[in-house]
């Protein structure tokens, strides 16, 4: 009985509906996601997640809101490790080819992510939050119109290399960093 009253008052069940229907997504795209298939992976009845969330478009807004966040928490972190410019330098190239943005996984939800808010404003607002966040970390450094370059080039090199049979590795990326970053 005592177990009965835990699973019906778990505190961190909406948390596990949020990375769930992330999972979904990275599983079977937005068009794919189910009420189902969320509370399949997220190891709920069905009915929490309805009780959670009114529609399904509001629970993958609230997942696309935590990976934006997340995200941009991550790219922030990163960059302010940097002391300098040259340092700064070096987390764009980290951010490109480590993993702290280019994960398969984050890169698959990026893509998901972009589609579903061209058709959602409120989604394409968080997005622009986004971008204006990274852009800010990296205007600790470069001009606007650079930090918007090289903003652009950290998903765009991502982007690429998750399909490129010849991915750039940090070198080529560094080359890249190097121009856009000194030409003036």
């Amino acid at each position: 009985m005592a177990d009965d009253v835990v699973k019906r008052n778990d505190p961190a069940r909406r948390q596990r509906i949020v990375d769930a229907t992330l999972e979904a997504i990275a599983q079977y795209g937005v068009t794919g996601t189910t009420h189902r298939r969320i509370a399949a992976i997220a190891t709920v009845p069905l009915g929490s997640v309805t009780y959670y969330f009114a529609t399904l478009d509001a629970l993958i807004t609230t997942a696309f809101m935590q990976l934006a966040e997340q995200s941009s928490h991550d790219f922030a972190a990163r960059m302010a490790k940097a002391t300098d410019r040259d340092t700064a330098k070096d987390a764009i190239i980290d951010i490109i080819a480590g993993s702290v943005w280019a994960t398969p996984r984050t890169l698959l939800l990026s893509y998901e992510l972009y589609a579903f808010a061209a058709r959602h404003p409120s989604v394409a607002a968080v997005m622009r939050g986004w971008m204006a966040n990274s852009r800010a970390a990296l205007e600790r450094y470069f001009d606007p119109l650079t930090s918007r370059a090289l903003d652009a080039l950290v998903e765009g090199i991502g982007i690429h290399n998750s399909i490129d049979d010849r991915p750039l590795g940090p070198d080529a990326i560094r080359t890249i960093v190097e121009r856009i970053t000194d030409s003036r």
